[in-house]
């Protein structure tokens, strides 16, 4: 089996296919493993720009037993925090979105007791939500369940029933328009960091609810060192990855996927091939548009072009400051007023996400100091118009061709860059005064740099947006067919373009496809834990009002 791209949803499926006596290799075109799950170094910083939050890292889930499988979380700290996110106002005002359903009705009674009422509802659901967590499927597609197991996973969830239904049938943007409070009003629709204007209440109630049992933290070294650990356990099973090693054409004899020819003329032959990268490159360039049903056709001529259809990219501001600054919470989104942020090259909503890293990752920065993450989604167009250079422009180093490498991108695109992060900076300074004079070093991703870094259609760190025409169809799809295409044997799709969703979608579409792959060779799947290092310990640390009471506990 030869596996196009080394990111969580190819790493997955070579460790499942491995499991399963699979003969694997994966072609990566960067120098590193992960693909959107990633860091780099800014002198002794870490700039950590990926798992705001890992969806499974605590146990009574089936994403968590993923996660085991892979040996991405064994011997780590899973570091959690009692608050999911701030949300603050122009005006100064804050909602702490606790995860506790219990905590968090209390601060939103206090705030505004006019809405006991709607706020009990919630709160009553989030309760009802964390027990329906236990029975979410993520280990068996449900293309792949027999009738009885269909109506038995349905059965489990009939308690919940309600709950889900009112959730995933009423949009964010007009349950929080119940609320009397203009504060909730608006702080309703930030909860997951940035707005959504077409997520249903539902994820709001899957995160939070992920979040108050532990199972939403972020994971000891990073999301490279998560890269990295799955990487690990994939050679352990004796996996084969390549690096600088860009699929330009999916090798076709006969209506069957044979292999892959590489972007300096050499052949890889495979019996099986498993494309777990772009899915527009997928189809449109390495299969040159060919065995595409009318799904797939209208997904990838029409939808993708469509506005909201796929899930956005960032414009990401690191900061690296010389010093702590002990009252930066882990997770804030502040509310901007529209002329600041019209500063703000390529973003779709008046909002930015603050994070100081170092309370996630403080073992990505020396002692004594703080590094910050700044984002806000972003439109690629404003970017594309001011770059000059190429998205991607390979070039030799010592023999080796290079896929990845920074690319010139012109005066004016540099110097929007340094706009936009001076106007960052000068936005956490008035916050945090004395911040402006501790910045040691600084860096700005745009979704143009995601595009060099990972091929990704227009920056998309997710593909798909869930829960509108493009993601629904695409899991409709999956659902009634599987993961490969009409006409063409032995080729299967993995990741996040196979999916809809963050990590653990890409990680679970993994495991999806290889057990279609075992039901087409008539062979039973299996699946087994890494062992290999102990379980990793949960920790929980206070934040906001009161947090010295609570402390740290684990």
């Amino acid at each position: 089996m030869v596996i196009i791209g080394g990111g969580l949803g190819g790493l997955s499926t070579g460790c499942y296919a491995q499991m399963n006596g699979y003969r694997t290799r994966i072609l990566e075109m960067h120098e590193l493993p992960g693909g959107c799950c990633t860091a780099w170094e800014r002198g002794e910083f870490t700039f950590d720009c990926c798992v705001s939050w890992l969806l499974g890292s605590g146990p009574g889930n089936e994403m968590h037993q993923i996660w085991l499988e892979l040996g991405a979380l064994q011997g780590k700290r899973m570091r959690n925090f009692d608050v999911f996110n701030v949300v603050r106002t122009r005006d100064g005002q804050a909602v702490y979105f606790y995860s506790d359903p219990d905590r968090l009705e209390a601060h939103l009674l206090d705030l505004s007791p006019q809405d006991a009422r709607q706020i009990r509802q919630f709160c009553d659901g989030l309760r009802t939500f964390r027990l329906a967590l236990t029975r979410y499927p993520f280990l068996k597609p449900v293309g792949l369940m027999g009738r009885w197991e269909r109506w038995r996973m349905l059965a489990s969830f009939l308690p919940y029933f309600n709950v889900i239904r009112r959730s995933i049938s009423v949009l964010m943007s007009d349950y929080s328009a119940r609320f009397r409070s203009p504060l909730l009003r608006e702080a309703f629709n930030f909860v997951l960091y940035e707005k959504h204007p077409n997520f249903p209440v539902l994820p709001t109630y899957f995160q939070l609810a992920s979040h108050a049992g532990r199972s939403a933290g972020v994971p000891e070294g990073g999301s490279l060192g998560l890269a990295r650990s799955i990487e690990q356990r994939y050679r352990r099973l004796g996996g084969e990855i390549t690096y600088n090693a860009k699929v330009t054409e999916i090798l076709v004899e006969r209506d069957t996927a044979v292999g892959v020819r590489l972007s300096d003329g050499r052949e890889v032959r495979a019996d099986i091939v498993v494309a777990a990268c772009d899915g527009r490159t997928t189809m449109m360039d390495l299969l040159k548009g060919r065995y595409l049903n009318d799904t797939y056709r209208r997904l990838y001529t029409e939808t993708l072009t469509q506005p909201g259809m796929v899930f956005p990219g960032y414009l990401t501001v690191f900061l690296g400051l010389r010093r702590p600054f002990p009252a930066g919470d882990p997770c804030t989104t502040y509310l901007l007023d529209e002329e600041f942020a019209a500063r703000l090259t390529g973003i779709r909503h008046p909002s930015i996400n603050i994070q100081f890293r170092s309370r996630h990752y403080p073992e990505l920065s020396p002692e004594s100091t703080t590094v910050v993450y700044a984002s806000y989604f972003c439109d690629i167009a404003p970017w594309r118009q001011l770059s000059t250079g190429p998205e991607q422009a390979p070039r030799l180093r010592r023999g080796e061709e290079l896929h990845t490498l920074p690319v010139g991108r012109g005066r004016e695109y540099q110097r929007e860059k340094r706009r936009v992060r001076d106007a960052v900076i000068e936005f956490l300074d008035g916050h945090h005064p004395g911040l402006r004079e501790a910045v040691s070093v600084k860096d700005v991703s745009t979704p143009l740099t995601q595009v060099r870094y990972t091929g990704n259609y227009d920056g998309t760190v997710l593909g798909w947006q869930p829960f509108v025409e493009s993601g629904e169809t695409l899991e409709e799809e999956i659902k009634r067919n599987g993961p490969g295409l009409p006409g063409l044997a032995n080729f299967y799709l993995s990741g996040v373009w196979a999916t809809t969703g963050g990590l653990i979608r890409a990680a679970a579409a993994g495991r999806h496809v290889v057990q279609f792959v075992c039901r087409d060779d008539r062979k039973p799947f299996t699946a087994s834990v890494d062992d290999s290092a102990p379980p990793p310990i949960l920790i929980t640390e206070a934040v906001g009002p009161g947090a010295r009471e609570f402390g740290v506990t684990s």
